[in-house]
């Protein structure tokens, strides 16, 4: 594939990362680090919750406060034991009432950054959950994934336009859905599409796929290739917004969070499949080898 987006994209490469370094406050505590909020899963998928949580405390964030859906909290406090765990009012089918943002209120402005949707259900609750959400922290690093995405089509004759920008982690099949193309235009032409939709929605776009394209509302455009294919395994695409939500907590801008973002979930499956195997290993240990892939490139 060739088109202009493409040849003038950044590699995502030790080099570039290093040039983009991340925040690193030697000597501070906790509160220095940052705080990330992570509003996350439901009563099928409760380890959604843990998963991208416990990935935002392996990329550094100082603090953690979990949002989950009141069936689930207990659960997920447990397998959690560093974080905060609220519980919220939740949905018939197990996700969180757009009402329930008002339990969170009390962190608006004390919180770095806020992830919202792993795990929960898609449609109009998280839909109405996510604006409630975008309107409270608007001063924080916002990363939409999952069903919390679909807040762009709210109206569908003009797409959203965030007031800031947000970051958003769709793969070709949710960008399809969110643009009403279909997976194989989205795939045929992913550079291009993830710029025109940070264009239109004022957002970060990471489009996932093997090769991964991030590009901002001001035409800069990433491209990471790398990984292996066993990274297509349930939990991982929460385990990377986890990620990402914890660099953007300490500090570290959307664009350049989610290009470390992508580089260490990668690697961390390349660790992975040398010790275990391509095919085989778990999302949940994805985590555990970013804060040694994080050092070697900082050391470096």
């Amino acid at each position: 594939m060739t088109c202009a987006t493409c040849n003038s994209a950044v590699e995502v490469n030790d080099q570039t990362l290093r040039d983009a370094p991340l925040p690193l406050q030697e000597g501070g505590d906790k509160e220095d680090r940052g705080q990330v909020l992570v509003i996350a899963g439901s009563r099928e998928i409760p380890g959604a919750a843990v998963l991208s949580a416990t990935a935002a405390l392996r990329a550094g964030a100082g603090k953690l406060t979990i949002g989950a859906p009141a069936s689930i909290a207990h659960s997920v406090a447990i397998a959690v034991p560093e974080a905060r765990v609220i519980s919220l009012e939740e949905t018939p089918d197990g996700g969180i009432t757009s009402d329930a943002a008002a339990a969170l209120e009390g962190l608006s402005g004390r919180v770095s950054a806020v992830l919202i949707g792993p795990g929960l259900p898609y449609g109009p609750a998280t839909c109405d959950l996510a604006a409630a959400v975008l309107k409270m922290f608007e001063d924080a690093s916002i990363i939409l994934d999952a069903g919390a995405m679909s807040v762009v089509c709210v109206h569908p004759k003009e797409p959203l336009r965030f007031s800031s920008p947000v970051l958003m982690t769709p793969h070709a099949g949710e960008m399809a859905a969110l643009t009403g193309s279909s997976k194989d235009s989205i795939q045929a032409n992913a550079a291009d599409v993830a710029l025109g939709a940070a264009r239109a929605w004022n957002a970060v776009v990471a489009l996932k796929g093997p090769i991964t394209y991030i590009a901002t509302p001001e035409a800069r455009v990433w491209r990471h290739e790398g990984g292996n294919f066993g990274l297509a395994t349930s939990g991982s695409g929460d385990v990377l917004a986890g990620i990402i939500g914890g660099l953007a907590a300490r500090g570290t801008t959307l664009e350049h969070a989610a290009a470390w973002g992508v580089a260490l979930h990668a690697r961390a499956g390349e660790r992975l499949a040398a010790r275990l195997g391509v095919v085989g290993y778990l999302a949940r240990e994805l985590a555990g080898e970013v804060p040694a892939l994080m050092a070697a490139l900082s050391d470096a």
